[in-house]
């Protein structure tokens, strides 16, 4: 069942073609580089940025993987740790490998799912994947997300009890039931015009076709 929220969401989305659609989760490390640097990226070319934060905890349980397949594969774990490494450095972003991996942030993804279309929903992100990613901290608790929130000049409370809600909490399953309806198999994924672009490397292409007509 879609909400009223969502399909005036998905009419905005089909109004404005310079739009990308941004599938992300905090505990996922590509999904550091892209949050990071996509509102600036796509700012520049007059794209707007559709946020849509999900789970992917049960998608990778859909494939039989009961954790990220950077933990279940250790060589490809230990590449992608190196890869980070070099892609912070290439796009001058802070870097500690997490002592967790994947962490849970079940909390931060509901208060994301709020902030969507909100105007500090970019600078929220942005300090809950820093938190994780460059300062090695945990981020799903109560204090920790009030913490952020109340940094951003925002009544936090409010804000949580929508969060922690029942309707929201539906929400954040139905965003990811539609992400996976829609072929999402890991993030940072994108769309643009219902064309899927998978991974931080495929950003700027994404972009650049938003910004295309």
């Amino acid at each position: 069942m879609v909400s009223k929220r969502d399909a005036m969401n998905e009419c905005l989305d089909s109004a404005d073609d310079r739009a990308i659609e941004f599938w992300f989760e905090f505990g996922s490390n590509y999904s550091y580089l892209s949050v990071m640097r996509i509102e600036e990226a796509a700012a520049r070319l007059g794209v707007s940025v559709r946020w849509k934060p999900f789970l992917l905890g049960p998608i990778f349980r859909s494939f039989g993987w009961e954790t990220s397949p950077f933990v279940l594969q250790k060589a490809k774990g230990e590449y992608v740790w190196r890869d980070m490494a070099r892609e912070c450095l290439k796009h001058g972003l802070p870097w500690t490998r997490p002592t967790v991996f994947p962490r849970v942030a079940l909390l931060p993804l509901r208060v994301a799912l709020v902030g969507a279309g909100h105007s500090w929903m970019g600078t929220y992100c942005r300090r809950m994947m820093s938190l994780n990613f460059a300062e090695d901290r945990e981020i799903d608790s109560h204090e920790t997300v009030a913490a952020v929130l109340g940094k951003l000049g925002l009544s936090a409370q409010p804000i949580i009890d929508e969060a922690q809600s029942a309707a929201n909490k539906l929400r954040l399953r139905q965003q990811t039931e539609a992400a996976q309806a829609k072929g999402i198999f890991g993030a940072p994924t994108f769309f643009v015009r219902g064309e899927m672009f998978w991974g931080n490397d495929r950003l700027d292409d994404a972009l650049r076709n938003a910004a295309s007509l």
